[in-house]
């Protein structure tokens, strides 16, 4: 039976000794890594957009994302503890729920990694070109820096940074982390820089109405359709969880860089999201001439901005570099610059992350045999999965190449949604069956937060846009295919290969 499949705890953890990652990287690294994941498109970009979905309740949009990111933390920071190996939700899910609900996770946490990565690529695009233009007076034609979806051939901006971020992650893990550090510590300058001057001049007349279109209004606006779209502002701190086999002392270190980094980035929204509706802009969202709200991505959007525009301000639900913008109009015209430099400077480290993540759920998948082993070879000198790592930029690099941004955040967040959701059931799961098993970090009142994730992760992803929620189910679909015209049959659980005789038992293993 494939719902029986459950591979053991000493399973895992033997074949991970076996086909080991180099263990380079520490609390800090890890934090890091985290923020690098987390702050980028999300704050930089859709800042915007949560304006427009929720005018200053966006504020609230923050805190509900960030609550529900939190409670998902803590169970992931358990199950790290237990099982400090590459995979996480995937490698989780296989431990408690067993190999066929594995799959359905690593592949839904595809959406999250590989789409994301291809997103803010092309985000980072628009940004090289804006800021080519700004500072050298130099215009890229149309035709090398979008894909055919925009009239031109190929992105091509977006194909340079995702092979750049690709090579340096076959070069090496530590290496990667300090690059990440320093873009890092640019981005965090930049939200710094961006406080320190938007919030002296807040003004609090701005902050009414607080929420101009209600808990949750039509086509997805409202606070809670602002919290489903801006949670994409907060994936990629799970990724802290997929180094934890390159992690020294994953025990103790892996909780520390999750909770660690969502803390520090939700300071900085609460912060940022502050200094932005109280700034002269103001948040609420545009209005069409009748006084009927707009969706964001819309063309009647997109008309009615270009108006007021011409006519004076843009709004700041209009603006594709929010941040930028509210300081040019606070008067800080060069800073404000400066602030579209940093995002442009930073953005890569998201790449980084989302890349590296993706690599790492396919290098376990693949040591479990659901997908070719070949795929999970260590490269001789770099100690790194260099065939996967190189196949999975490449996929990254075409999908930025040619596709379109529009729809992709949300489509990301519906697969980390559901990866979210399987790692609160498994935490359950394994307390029930196997209490005894040791867990350096024990998530505290673990049946509230654990159902407080499930249904935080089920209420986001029903306020998503529909053509976002029907993205997960068809492409589990394609999944399911994969999975039975090749790991069903080549799986190492199913055939006997993840058995470890001589191994000494974990107490309380499976």
């Amino acid at each position: 039976m494939i719902f029986g499949r459950v591979k053991s705890l000493d399973a895992i953890l033997a074949t991970a000794e076996r086909k080991s990652l180099h263990r380079s990287l520490g609390a800090l690294q890890l934090t890091l890594l985290g923020v690098g994941a987390i702050i980028g498109t999300g704050i930089f970009v859709l800042t915007s957009e949560a304006a427009q979905k929720a005018g200053p309740g966006m504020m609230i949009s923050f805190i509900i994302a960030g609550a529900v990111c939190a409670v998902a933390a803590l169970c992931y920071s358990e199950l790290a503890s237990m099982v400090p190996v590459s995979g996480s939700a995937y490698t989780y899910t296989y431990a408690s729920l067993g190999e066929l609900l594995a799959w359905t996770v690593g592949w839904a946490l595809v959406l999250e990694y590989a789409v994301a990565a291809s997103a803010v690529a092309v985000g980072w695009s628009g940004y090289f070109v804006g800021q080519m233009r700004g500072w050298f007076g130099v215009e890229m034609p149309l035709s090398l820096i979008a894909g055919p979806y925009a009239g031109g051939i190929i992105n091509l901006p977006a194909v340079i940074i995702s092979l750049a971020i690709t090579g340096l992650l076959i070069i090496g893990t530590s290496e990667s982390a300090k690059v990440n550090a320093v873009l890092v510590g640019i981005k965090v300058t930049a939200l710094t820089l961006f406080i320190v001057l938007a919030l002296p001049v807040m003004r609090m007349e701005n902050f009414e109405p607080f929420a101009p279109q209600g808990w949750m209004g039509a086509g997805g606006s409202g606070v809670i359709g602002a919290a489903a779209s801006i949670f994409f502002a907060y994936v990629g701190f799970d990724a802290v969880s997929t180094a934890a086999e390159e992690t020294k002392n994953p025990q103790r270190n892996v909780p520390l860089g999750l909770l660690g980094s969502l803390a520090i980035c939700t300071i900085f929204y609460m912060l940022v999201a502050s200094g932005a509706i109280g700034s002269p802009l103001g948040a609420q969202p545009v209005l069409n001439a009748a006084g009927q709200w707009l969706a964001p991505g819309s063309t009647e959007l997109a008309a009615r901005c270009a108006t007021i525009s011409a006519a004076g301000v843009e709004p700041l639900a209009c603006s594709k570099e929010a941040l930028a913008h509210v300081l040019r109009e606070i008067g800080y015209l060069k800073i404000g610059n400066l602030i579209g430099l940093a995002a442009f400077l930073a953005l890569p480290s998201v790449i980084l992350v989302m890349i590296f993540g993706q690599t790492r759920m396919f290098f376990v998948m693949s040591r479990d045999g659901l997908l070719p082993e070949k795929l999970s070879t260590i490269h001789p000198k770099w100690k790194t999965p260099h065939i996967i790592t190189a196949i999975t930029g490449i996929g990254v690099t075409l999908a930025a190449a040619f596709l379109p941004v529009g729809k992709l955040a949300d489509i990301a967040n519906a697969g980390t949604l559901f990866a979210f959701l399987m790692v609160a059931i498994a935490v359950l799961r394994l307390r029930k069956t196997h209490p005894n098993v040791k867990r350096a970090f024990r998530v505290p009142a673990v049946w509230l937060v654990a159902i407080l994730t499930i249904l935080g992760c089920v209420g986001l992803f029903l306020a998503l846009p529909s053509d976002a929620q029907l993205v997960l189910p068809v492409w589990g679909a394609v999944g399911l295919l994969l999975y039975f015209a090749y790991g069903y049959r080549k799986s190492h659980v199913a055939r006997g290969l993840d058995v470890v005789p001589d191994a000494p038992k974990t107490p309380g293993a499976f």
